[in-house]
C-alpha cells in the first residue's frame, strides 16, 4: 500500500493513528524557538538542563527519569513534564492539524503534549491516560469525558461509545497531570497492560480487529516496543503499517513479528502524499475507527 492511499484510509476512518515523539518534529515553543522536547534524548537534556547525564542514562528517558527521581523526588519528575508541557506555548504540528480535520475516532498517542487534546478542543470526546504507582485501585488508567467545554472524570461503566477515544498512556498534563516517566513507572504500568488491567474494558472491545498506522515511532528500545504490543492487541491479523525512515534490522524485524508491514518514509512524506485532503474532508467529520 502506498502513501496516498494510506493518507486516504485514515482520511476514511479505517486506519487508527499510533503516534509517536517524531510527529512532533519542527514544533517550537513560541517566542524562543526552543524545540520541544519529545524524543528520549531530548527529554534528557531539557529535564537535566540542557546538559547530558552519564552514558548509561542517556540510553533512555526512563532510566534517566529514574534516577532524577532517585535523587530529587517523583515530583521533580512531575514537574518537568508537566512545566513542559503544560505551562509553555507551543506552535502546532503539521500532522496534528492534517489529522484535526478528520477528528479519527480512535487515536493512540504516546507522547505528554496536549496537542492531540487541542485539535479536539471543539469535539466532546473520552480520553484514556496512564498511572502508575497508585493506591486505591486495581487498575492502570483514568478515564475522562470532555463535554466541549470542560472534562469530567467518569467511571469505565459511564463511558458514551459514540465518542471519539483519546487514548495517550503515557499521560498528560490536561486535565490535571499524571504521566508515565520513570524506570518503575514503566515497570508497574506494563505488567498491569500485560495483565489486562492498564487499558479498560470497553477499548478492550473497541480495538479488536483494528489496524493501525505508526508514526514517528521508532522500534529500537524495549519500552516502546512492550508498549506497542500490548497496545494493539487483538488487532487484524495484518496488524498495519510503520512509517520508519532507514528502518534497522532490529525493527523490521520486531515489525514483522507483529504484522507491521515497514515502509521507508515519516509523517512528513505521508503529509506531502496526502496533498489537500484535509480540505477536501471539511472540518466536521468524525468517523471511523
Amino acid at each position: 500500500m502506498d502513501l496516498s492511499e494510506l493518507a486516504l484510509r485514515l482520511q476514511e476512518g479505517t486506519l487508527v493513528p499510533y503516534l509517536g515523539p517524531g510527529v512532533l518534529s519542527g514544533v517550537t515553543e513560541a517566542g524562543s524557538g526552543e524545540a520541544i522536547p519529545a524524543d528520549s534524548d531530548s527529554l534528557i537534556l531539557a529535564m537535566n538542563g540542557g546538559k547530558p547525564m552519564a552514558p548509561r542514562l542517556m540510553f533512555e528517558f526512563a532510566r534517566a527519569a529514574m534516577d532524577m527521581e532517585l535523587k530529587k523526588g517523583r515530583n521533580f519528575v512531575y514537574r518537568f513534564l508537566s512545566e513542559t508541557y503544560g505551562d509553555r506555548q507551543w506552535t502546532r504540528a503539521p500532522l496534528h492539524d492534517w489529522l484535526s480535520a478528520y477528528k479519527p475516532g480512535y487515536i493512540v498517542d504516546i507522547n505528554r503534549d496536549t496537542q492531540l487534546q487541542e485539535s479536539f478542543a471543539d469535539t466532546p470526546h473520552t480520553l484514556v491516560r496512564g498511572i502508575a504507582r497508585i493506591g486505591g485501585t486495581d487498575y492502570r488508567f483514568r478515564i475522562h469525558q470532555y463535554d466541549g467545554e470542560a472534562y469530567h472524570e467518569i467511571d469505565q461503566t459511564a463511558v458514551d461509545a459514540s465518542l471519539p477515544i483519546l487514548f495517550k498512556p503515557m499521560g498528560s498534563p490536561l486535565p490535571d497531570a499524571t504521566f508515565i516517566a520513570s524506570d518503575a513507572d514503566y515497570v508497574d504500568y506494563i505488567t498491569e497492560l500485560m495483565g489486562g488491567f492498564a487499558i479498560p474494558d470497553f477499548l478492550k472491545q473497541h480495538r479488536l480487529g483494528k489496524q493501525y498506522l505508526l508514526l514517528g515511532l521508532r522500534l529500537n528500545r524495549d519500552t516502546e516496543r512492550m508498549v506497542l504490543s500490548d497496545i494493539v492487541y487483538g488487532a487484524d491479523k495484518a496488524t498495519g503499517w510503520a512509517l520508519i525512515p532507514d528502518p534497522t534490522d532490529k525493527e523490521l524485524r520486531f515489525c514483522k513479528k507483529i504484522g507491521f508491514e515497514v515502509i521507508d518514509a515519516d509523517a512528513g512524506d505521508l503529509l506531502s502524499a496526502g496533498g489537500t485532503l484535509s480540505s477536501q474532508a471539511g472540518t466536521d467529520t468524525n468517523i471511523g475507527c
